[in-house]
């Protein structure tokens, strides 16, 4: 393990009895996961400021909206919570 940086080690993918396909799905899911793709996609052209900031705006919003939305959706799925209309 020496000279080998942990980051890299992580996406690591194994090719097992040379089977190519299946690494390379693997690899462009945790590319994609991890958003490699929407990088390249960004930097392929140039972005005019004013796009940009439109762009990381939205995506603030997202990431707001996703949060509040997942919070809601676990406390929904929360199996002992107090029941909010008892005696019905």
């Amino acid at each position: 393990m020496m000279g080998q940086h942990a980051k890299f080690i992580a996406r690591t993918v194994l090719v097992q009895n040379n089977d190519i396909e299946q690494a390379c799905r693997i690899i462009n899911r945790i590319m994609g996961s991890e958003g490699w793709f929407d990088q390249y996609r960004r930097t392929r052209r140039y972005e005019k400021p004013f796009m940009a900031r439109r762009r990381i705006n939205f995506e603030k919003c997202k990431a707001i909206y996703n949060e509040d939305m997942n919070r809601k959706i676990q406390f929904v799925l929360r199996a002992n919570r107090v029941d909010p209309f008892p005696g019905c």
